[in-house]
């Protein structure tokens, strides 16, 4: 559809957002990738958006059959009925000895007979969007750089002349980045791939060029399914402020909420850390739980549980989980590190947060997060800009960090992610008496105060239970305490006036 500003929809969720509405009608663009990357995918998309729009497509073909692309269709479930196809794909009988009648280079006869064939169909057709699939057999036709500079510069000055808006494929099979077409375009769409050690292939797409626009830069990544393409644009947080009333959020469990000042507030992220098993992903869950209670939506995204088993573990508490999508109701959703790029996941926190109105979000845990990203130096930029966003939106983000290790001052992190939470909560194992007991703190609350207290945490059929703060005890988080006495514990404590 071209709309009244001349831009024309591409037809792909996700791609006119980067390109700030669309592609300009009229213009010569170029797609290139390597043999696989989705070129033709999206070809096929941009001309199906044309149809419905009720434009003629037409799509010139150089190397494929039109019985491969109706198949290529078929395998996302579309019918190419309304487009168009125009097989210019060369005849062997040309290349025969007994029919070279000309002094010329057969290369010559084929090119020439090539454009003529494609200005015929324009002529007749007269489309209004055009795909040329794909350049690199015209590449090999012009024999030289400066006659296929020349030859695409014809074409350019032929499909501007025509009114359409004409989509170039190209599959790199010139030796590097062929830069004769990016300064032909008007604008070049690259789709790049590459396969992980484990896990499917991870898709990206950058807009290289796109004249007399604004456009998002910077690699988006995207995902081919049934149904064809669909882009994840790179979140910039800035971009989604909505102003909203501070408040707390409480948890239900009053001891929980005195520790932490009252609440966590709306447009803060906590942190959760701690050894596996010390009930981080509990406590997390209980604020959700709170969230859907007072009529709130609340979403669970789970790296590293399934939903069966947070289902059992929670009724195990006596927490009744609401699931749905909307108000009063809780969205659980498991979460293949292996099989979502970390672009198709904020994708999937936005939608909650933008078309549920999800007020509390929480991510179990930041080690499953950290296994989605292909390349870890880049795992603090996303997952700030994702809690940048959140933060804008109002909506209060739930860490889980699991420890390595389960006592002592050996234990790690997988990231240092502390300092992008505005709160975090530190549990511990500790041994006392000959038990092995769990102990909770708060070791920052950037919007308000909270407890420094150390407090004893348990978990039974009733629930989340805190104990009152533990005085007489040292090293509790060191996982190694040794107990005081009350006189001595009364005197390390400053009186207060």
């Amino acid at each position: 559809m071209t709309n009244l500003q001349g831009r024309c929809a591409s037809g792909i969720p996700g791609l006119d957002d980067i390109l700030m509405g669309g592609l300009i009608a009229e213009r010569m663009y170029l797609v290139d990738g390597n043999p696989g990357a989705g070129k033709t995918t999206l070809a096929l998309q941009f001309l199906l958006e044309g149809v419905r729009s009720g434009e003629r497509c037409l799509y010139v073909t150089l190397s494929e059959t039109a019985l491969e692309l109706h198949s290529a269709a078929a395998s996302h479930g579309w019918m190419l009925d309304g487009i168009d196809i125009v097989e210019l794909i060369v005849d062997e009988r040309a290349l025969e000895e007994d029919s070279q009648l000309t002094m010329l280079h057969a290369s010559e006869v084929e090119l020439t007979a090539t454009t003529s064939r494609m200005i015929a169909a324009l002529d007749r057709l007269t489309p209004t969007r055009v795909v040329v699939d794909s350049l690199s057999e015209l590449r090999l036709l012009s024999q030289t750089s400066l006659r296929y500079r020349r030859q695409i510069l014809a074409l350019k000055q032929l499909f501007l002349g025509r009114t359409c808006t004409v989509v170039m494929l190209d599959d790199r099979t010139a030796e590097g980045p062929d830069l004769q077409l990016h300064s032909i375009a008007h604008g070049v769409i690259s789709l790049e791939s590459h396969t992980p050690a484990f896990g499917q292939m991870r898709r990206e797409l950058q807009v290289r060029k796109f004249r007399a626009s604004q456009f998002v830069s910077g690699l988006h990544d995207f995902s081919i399914y049934r149904g064809g393409i669909t882009v994840f644009p790179r979140l910039v947080a800035a971009e989604h402020f909505m102003g909203f009333q501070r408040s707390l959020i409480a948890s239900g469990v009053a001891r929980l909420d005195s520790l932490l000042g009252g609440g966590i507030d709306r447009g803060t992220s906590t942190l959760l850390i701690g050894p596996p098993g010390t009930g981080k992903s509990t406590i997390a869950i209980q604020y959700a739980k709170a969230a859907v209670d007072r009529g709130d939506h609340a979403a669970i995204f789970m790296f590293d549980e399934t939903k069966a088993a947070l289902l059992t573990r929670t009724a195990g508490l006596g927490m009744e989980i609401r699931e749905g999508a909307g108000p009063g109701a809780m969205m659980l959703r498991t979460v293949d590190p292996a099989e979502v790029s970390p672009g198709e996941f904020v994708s999937l926190v936005r939608r909650c947060v933008e078309e549920s109105d999800a007020r509390v979000i929480v991510i179990d845990s930041l080690n499953g997060y950290l296994n989605a990203m292909p390349q870890d130096r880049f795992l603090t930029a996303q997952l700030h800009e994702m809690l940048s966003y959140l933060n804008n939106r109002g909506v209060a983000t739930f860490l889980v960090v699991a420890q390595a290790g389960l006592m002592g001052a050996s234990m790690t992190a997988p990231v240092e992610a502390s300092y992008l939470a505005d709160a975090v909560v530190v549990l511990r194992y500790f041994e006392h008496a000959g038990s092995v007991k769990k102990a909770i703190s708060a070791l920052k609350k950037r919007t308000g105060g909270h407890e420094g207290a150390i407090r004893e945490i348990w978990f039974d059929s009733d629930g989340i239970h805190l104990s009152d703060p533990l005085l007489n005890l040292r090293g509790i988080l060191t996982g190694v305490p040794s107990e005081v006495g009350l006189a001595a514990a009364a005197a390390e404590s400053p009186t207060r006036a």
